[in-house]
């Protein structure tokens, strides 16, 4: 079309031109100049400034504005000629299949107008780059179509323009208007007048119907543009093109009503451009010559046609036109005779072809149900129940919101709704009757940089209730969020849109996981498009996306959209139309496999309660087991799954409730029953039966062997109690505080009174004993709160623990342990052989293996020979052994590790070309061998599959016989390590990572279940000692190091793995890189300070084996190494203090013993071992200024430091003592498997402290009078040397002394020893505060170990003595302050002014105590720092009524530590009747849960109570033991008094 069609500038006319100039905004006097001065398309390309601004006297502002159009007009047009070029050889086809479709060229002036302006003829840089990208096919509006809801998309291409066909079938021609669209009104009108009425007079002449379009590309020389490609035109007024076909009248001179019955008026087809928010337009119009209105008439028009040269609109010659092949053309004078004899047979097949549209045969009825079930079900007889759906939805009919039963059964994971009344009047309110659902907005789904994806959902709650998402405003909220119209919703919601799609396609949910259902219920609009498309582009395909809508109307436009990414017959495919709600509510609940049964739970008073789908939902962190569970799945899903469901289990999987429902409903065998079963139910019935010292949680722990069964005992127990008590599973990964608050209200659902409520029995699988711990403490912590009467059972912790060594915890505690292994009892193995014969008849033993396994008891040799026979031929070469091996390695090393099937098939190199990818083809991938060896996982929260092999003992043995000689587990974990795939694998990367993690640097510990506690992970030590290659070790971890980031805690590992072979310069390397990464963790500066002190230890080695002369010169690299790790571990110890959120007492403990070495080198030093005053002469050296010659030079940069250490040390020893007198100090506690635990571990710390003083006062009491016991010795001692004498003989601290009521030997004589170091005359000596305490504390033992020694002086002296303390209580020691609160604890004998006094001065200093208790605890949970009770209240008088813990240890012998301490915790030692006839039990109330003592008048006494739970929660009189710690006095077996 030569109107379209653009030429270079340079062969431009005059008014060529004179149209441009009008395009690029200058103004009409200066183009006439112009034009006068005949200025054409050559003469342009000349031009300058001056001579506009001279000889055309034109300003120079439009004189600068020609010459810069100008230049970026030859400028584009030399990169189209560019473009061209560079890609004629891509362009062929392209030119080949629009060779024969050049549109009809209009004529007159107006024709001649350059194509487009600037922006047109330059295509975007990106097109620039990717010249001619293959652009989707879209199809045309269908045809003649009233109140069409349609869209267009930018870029896509029509099929090109066509002639007449079968006359109905449309011809089309494309006009891109891109220049006339942006003239005036009358030329606009002119120009599109002109080409409507071109096409329409050629169609209505050959009795064709046919579609004009304006604002699609027409011909192919259009730069980086094909022909038909849709581009749309801007539109400001609709009623310009309305109104131009009033030029029907004037063109043509009969026929006229008959034009305008043919010409339809002009459609306004919106384009939606993905990248851009400018509304734009395809103007279309339709002709329809009825053979009724245009039948025996030939019809000709004059074609308006608008003249620059009168500026008007002018009429052409009359002219008849008519369509050949794909062009307009006139009718020659020679042929016009001949075109007048042919109308009739036009007109008889014009009206033959009527007539067959007529009768056109019926449209055929698809089986909409089947395809509807298909696409749902992705081709299987059910919906999955692990499926999850994400829905997309507009508003909802009211009448179609009485038919969704089949969405309130699927597993929706989010809802993106664009109805903003939603919440109000719409789907989401209807849902919320049913379920639970949090309200989001699209905002919602941004991720902050720093956020893992798994803290993400935790934070959305995503996998446990429904996210509903309003993606365009929600008119129920306060917060202003109003709908916004279709372009301000792609300007402002857009992006944030992409964002959420994608974060949920590819980062949360992996393909073949879920599936979107874009559910149309009304009028489609943009968003709703732009929505398809991403998740159309995020998802890699439309396989898993499906469309169902009841109106085709509403369809239209969604599928108009769709074509053009996915093409027509996909569209049509994956969409169900013309399906009333009704029906398709019917029809879905067909392959449902939950028929919707209602849920039940017993109750207290023996009947059941229905449970409310939303309230269960509320409680997301359990899994709550009804009394009726299962009974609504249904009778086709059960006929078709049961075999299935039953294989799985005796295949390796974790057993379901359904497997017991099909046990308990006979259509499958008996489980069954392991010996602990019975167990375990005698110590469920025990704990029922009322008992009114009974606690209100009860703990049953089931330790076993992992993969011996130990779970599905623990979930018998649950199934057979489920009618007689409220029962749930604990979900992995919730905190202990949500968990108890959850299992609270399951407790407390449905039931009148809270007292009156029937137990709760909790699972808790595989957790450690710390969270363990955490729950009970909260959920008796909220029977305290809600004041439930003591004696009643509210919950049942049943702990399902993996342990190598099962039946030593049982041993441990009979009474509340059961064990599970892998040996069969008697019984056992004659049920076992049974079931075993029973399985056969129906499977192959291959594929029942972990049964068959468990019933040989997994002896050794059958495990050999089973793996032999499994791996016989085996391709080691091939990919699936090198999974295998992978899975294998992991599962041997880390604890419940698997791998994501999303992971697998990455590596597998399976991508998804299959329309529905199903496990079948994942199955069919992993051939013979990895069906039989590999068991498929779902996680029950988020649902998505993952892998491992079936047992343990399969792996480790599958892994040593796979290797054998050839290949050592390290290449293969460095193999493992480097496997970008698997790395880089977005979908479960969290989980596969830190299984990675956990096999580098997990330590084993016998805590959490394993055989050993190890220095390193199982691996590295295997490397090490069984491969001995510590060297690949290192590399190992080194690589692991770069794989993770250079992730400090792998640095810290390299740092302890290079100095435990004393390869200190590398140690010394990768502590100093790990700790420039975290320069504030405490772990990680003790490492570092164990990379010198290690390195001290070899030099002193060194210096004894190689018998090198220890003069200062020799020692002088020992004593720098050792002054370095002080400086190490003294960092380490100021981050601990800071830290208050963990309890690093290691640098202190290293700092001593480092210390005490270092003392050890120093006193063996020539210069001071060879003198006969050798040690007074190195006691002088670190006390004193003096410095012997000998080392004056060589340790001149350590004198200063040296000097300190005496007093570094003590402070040190000082902390220690404190800290142990706090909190309790236990040998064995378990402690949490963290990788930055501390490196020395101190089993027993109170011994430890004891010997280390010792050795410190030895060290620095050394003098060359030995001292001897008496008067005479201590006289001729300074104080310092009696002070350090009293630190050898165990006197030092309180601890230390303490201590002495454990390890009794010599006991009393060294404490009188000590006591004959201090003055005769106590008061009158001026103590230090430490020497008061140690003093007063002495006396104390003493009188606990020799009640009938005499030496010890009466109660009031030593009352006396605390008088020396400071009197402002906060310069008090904690140590002083808490002997104020034993010594002055007043007694029966005392006057009441005189226990007013006491009791004054022992609540001071409580209210000192307690501030500083606070200060050490931290932010650390109070089981993790327990308060120690060191005395209680006896019933003696003076001394003798102060009782020592240590009296009773023979109450709770053989206990294990944590029954031990909470034995003592709960009060239940105090009832032993040999320790409850020494003590005195104390008076007093509550008040609102606040413990009183009986006696003050002055002020109320609170004491604490040392059992929270154990506090009566009514205001009651109460009896109770005292006890006195660090805090303070302390309540303890508290008893309402009758």
């Amino acid at each position: 079309m030569a109107d379209e069609h653009e030429q270079p500038p340079e062969s431009w006319d005059n008014a060529q031109v004179s149209d441009w100039l009008k395009l690029i905004g200058v103004k009409e006097q200066y183009i006439k100049k112009l034009d006068e001065e005949e200025v054409d398309g050559k003469v342009l390309l000349e031009l300058n400034e001056d001579f506009l601004t001279s000889k055309i006297c034109m300003k120079s502002g439009p004189a600068h504005l020609i010459i810069q159009k100008r230049d970026e007009l030859i400028n584009s047009k030399e990169k189209s000629q560019v473009k061209k070029n560079t890609t004629s050889g891509k362009k062929k086809e392209l030119k080949q299949k629009n060779i024969d479709n050049k549109s009809v060229q209009s004529e007159g002036p107006l024709a001649q107008v350059p194509k487009k302006d600037q922006a047109v003829t330059n295509p975007p840089a990106d097109k620039e780059q990717h010249v001619l990208p293959a652009k989707g096919d879209c199809r045309p509006r269908p045809f003649d179509r009233e109140g069409i809801d349609f869209v267009y998309v930018k870029h896509t291409v029509l099929q090109p323009e066509s002639g007449a066909f079968n006359l109905i079938y449309p011809c089309h021609e494309f006009k891109s208007l891109a220049v006339a669209a942006k003239l005036d009104r009358t030329r606009l009108q002119a120009k599109f007048a002109r080409e409507v009425l071109k096409f329409a007079t050629a169609c209505m002449n050959i009795r064709s119907n046919g579609t004009i379009h304006f604002g699609v590309m027409d011909s192919k020389d259009d730069a980086g543009y094909v022909h038909g490609e849709i581009i749309g035109v801007p539109v400001q007024e609709k009623d310009i093109y309305v109104d131009a076909l009033d030029y029907i009248e004037s063109s043509f001179s009969s026929g006229r009503e008959h034009v305008r019955q043919c010409v339809r008026p002009p459609q306004f087809i919106e384009v939606v451009d993905r990248e851009s928010t400018e509304k734009v337009y395809v103007v279309e119009v339709d002709i329809v010559p009825s053979i009724s209105i245009v039948k025996n008439k030939v019809y000709k028009v004059c074609l308006p046609n608008f003249k620059e040269a009168s500026n008007k609109v002018e009429r052409e010659k009359e002219t008849i036109l008519r369509r050949v092949g794909s062009k307009t053309e006139p009718v020659l004078e020679r042929d016009i005779s001949d075109f007048h004899e042919r109308i009739k047979d036009r007109d008889d097949q014009r009206e033959e072809a009527e007539k067959n549209l007529l009768l056109g045969a019926p449209d055929c009825c698809q089986d909409l149900g089947r395809k509807l079930k298909m696409l749902m079900t992705s081709g299987k007889k059910f919906i999955e129940k692990g499926k999850w759906f994400i829905l997309v939805t507009n508003k909802f009919n009211p009448d179609d919101l009485c038919n969704i039963e089949w969405l309130l059964n699927l597993n929706i994971f989010c809802v993106f709704d664009f109805d903003p009344d939603s919440k109000i009047s719409g789907l989401c309110s209807k849902y919320l009757q049913h379920h639970i659902a949090n309200m989001h907005s699209l905002q919602s789904y941004r991720i902050s940089g720093d956020m893992s994806i798994k803290e993400f959902t935790s934070n959305l709650h995503l996998f446990e209730q429904t996210s509903w998402i309003f993606c365009n405003g929600r008119t129920d909220f306060k917060v202003d969020e109003t709908p916004y119209d279709e372009m301000t919703w792609i300007k402002t919601k857009m992006t944030v849109l992409r964002e959420s799609v994608s974060l949920i396609c590819k980062q949360i949910l992996p393909k073949g996981i879920f599936q979107v259902v874009f559910l149309l219920t009304s009028l489609v609009d943009k968003p709703l498009l732009h929505t398809f498309y991403e998740f159309f582009t995020d998802m890699e395909g439309h396989e898993d996306i499906i469309c169902i809508c009841e109106s085709e109307r509403n369809f239209q436009k969604w599928q108009s959209f769709a074509e053009t990414s996915c093409g027509t017959e996909s569209v049509t495919n994956s969409s169900v139309v013309g399906m009333k709600m009704s029906h398709i509510n019917s029809t879905l609940q067909q392959v449902q496999c939950v028929e919707g049964a209602r849920k039940h739970l017993p109750v207290f008073v023996k009947g059941t309660c229905l449970l409310e789908t939303t309230e269960e939902e509320k409680m997301y962190s359990l899994e709550i087991v009804t009394v009726n569970h299962c009974d609504g799945t249904s009778a086709e899903f059960i006929e078709e799954e049961k075999a299935n469901i039953d294989r799985q289990f005796y295949h390796g999987g974790r057993i379901n409730w359904l497997n017991f429902w099909l046990s308990e409903r006979k259509y499958v065998e008996e489980i069954v029953e392991r010996d602990a079963y019975q167990e375990v139910s005698t110590f469920v019935n025990d704990a029922l039966k009322c008992n009114a010292n009974q606690s209100p949680v009860k703990c049953i722990h089931i330790y076993h062997h992992p993969g011996s069964g130990g779970s599905t005992v623990a979930r018998q127990v649950l199934w057979n109690n489920r009618k007689t008590l409220r029962c749930a599973v604990v979900k992995p990964s919730y905190p202990a505080a949500l968990v108890a608050q959850h299992a609270v209200e399951l407790r407390e659902y449905e039931e009148k009174d809270q007292q009156k409520c029937l137990p709760v029995l909790l699972l808790i699988e595989d957790s450690d004993k710390e969270y363990l711990d955490d729950l009970r403490n909260e959920l008796e912590v909220a029977t305290n709160t809600k004041r439930i009467l003591h004696g009643t059972l509210c919950f049942i912790l049943l702990s399902c623990r993996r342990s190598h060594d099962p039946e030593k915890r049982c041993k441990e505690s009979p009474l509340q342990n059961v064990s599970v292994t892998h040996k069969l009892s008697v019984q056992e193995k004659r049920k076992f052989a049974g079931k075993r014969e029973a399985l056969e008849k129906q499977y192959e033993p291959d594929f029942i293996l972990t049964f068959v396994l468990m019933s040989e008891g997994f002896d050794e040799k059958y495990v050999q020979q089973f793996v032999e026979h499994l791996l016989q031929g085996i391709n080691r070469q091939d990919v699936v052994t090198t999974l295998i091996l992978y899975v294998a390695l992991l599962n041997t090393y880390v604890q419940n590790s698997f791998i994501s099937q999303s992971h697998c098939e990455a590596f597998l190199g399976l991508t998804v070309r299959w329309e529905i990818f199903t496990r079948h083809e994942f199955e069919k991938s992993l051939g013979d061998r990895g069906k039989l060896v590999f068991l498929h996982l779902r996680d029950e929260k988020t649902h998505i599959e993952s892998i491992r092999i079936i047992h343990p003992l399969i792996a480790e043995e599958i892994l040593k016989q796979l290797l054998g000689n050839q290949q050592t587990q390290s290449s293969l974990a460095m193999d493992l390590l480097r496997d970008d795939v698997l790395f880089q694998n977005r979908f479960g990367r969290e989980e596969y990572l830190s299984f990675l993690r956990a096999l580098f640097v997990r330590r084993a510990r016998i805590s959490k279940g394993d055989t050993y506690d190890s220095l390193f992970s199982p691996l590295v030590e295997h490397v090490n000692k069984i491969e001995r290659s510590p060297d690949k070790a290192i590399e190992l971890l080194k690589e692991a190091f770069e794989r993770f980031h250079k992730d400090p805690f792998f640095a810290q590992q390299l740092a302890r793995l290079h100095y435990t072979y004393e390869k200190f310069e590398e140690a010394k390397y990768w502590a100093e890189t790990a700790a420039k990464k975290l320069p504030n963790n405490s772990y990680i500066l003790d490492t570092k300070g164990q990379v010198y002190r290690k390195w001290f230890q070899a030099k002193c080695k060194a210096l004894d084996n190689d018998n090198v002369p220890k003069t200062a010169q020799n020692i002088v690299g020992a004593v720098e190494t050792a002054l370095k790790a002080l400086d190490c571990f003294q960092a380490c110890e100021k981050a601990a203090d800071a830290d208050m959120e963990n309890s690093n007492s290691s640098g202190y403990f290293s700092e001593v013993e480092v210390g005490c070495s270092l003392v050890k080198l120093i006193s063996s030093l020539q210069v001071f071992a060879n003198r006969t005053n050798g040690s007074s002469e190195c006691m002088k050296y670190l006390l004193t200024d003096y410095i012997p010659e000998e080392v004056k030079d060589d340790w001149e940069p350590f004198h200063a430091r040296l000097k300190k250490l005496s007093k570094t040390m003590h402070d040190a020893l000082e902390w220690i003592s404190e800290d142990l007198s706090y909190f309790q100090t236990d040998v064995g506690l378990d402690g949490e498997e963290t990788t930055d635990s501390s490196e020395e571990k101190i089993s027993n710390p109170l011994k430890w402290l004891a010997k280390r003083s010792s050795e410190y006062g030895k060290y620095f009491c050394k003098t060359d009078v030995t001292p001897l016991r008496g008067e005479s010795a201590a006289a001729n001692m300074t104080p310092f040397q009696k002070r350090m004498l009293i630190f050898k003989l165990g006197g030092g601290n309180i601890t230390s002394i303490l201590y002495k009521l454990t390890d009794q030997s010599n006991a009393v004589g060294r404490l009188e020893t000590i006591l004959s170091l201090y003055p005769s005359n106590p008061k009158m000596a001026k103590f230090g505060q430490r020497d008061i305490i140690n003093y007063i504390m002495a006396h104390l033992t003493l009188k606990c170990l020799s009640p009938q020694i005499q030496k010890v002086p009466p109660l009031k002296d030593l009352q006396a003595l605390c008088f020396q303390f400071p009197t402002d209580k906060r310069k008090c020691l904690p140590s002083a302050l808490f002997l104020f609160t034993v010594l002055f604890w007043p007694e029966d004998h005392d006057t009441s002014e005189e226990k007013e006094n006491k009791y004054e001065i022992v609540h001071s200093a409580v209210e000192h105590l307690e501030r500083g208790y606070w200060t050490k605890k931290k932010d650390i949970p109070q089981r993790k720092r327990r308060i120690y009770t060191h005395f209680f209240l006896g019933n003696g008088n003076g001394l003798d009524k102060f009782v020592h813990k240590r009296k009773f240890e023979t109450v709770t012998r053989g206990f294990s530590v944590s029954e031990k301490r909470m034995t003592w915790l709960r009060g239940e030692a105090l009832k032993k009747p040999e320790i409850a006839n020494t003590l005195k039990r104390m008076s007093g109330w509550t008040e609102d849960g606040v413990v009183y003592l009986k006696g003050p008048q002055k002020k109320k006494f609170n004491i604490q109570p040392l059992h929270v739970p154990s506090v009566p929660h009514s205001n009651e009189n109460i009896t109770f033991y005292l006890g006195f710690t660090f805090r303070g006095p302390v309540a303890c077996n508290i008893v309402v008094k009758s």
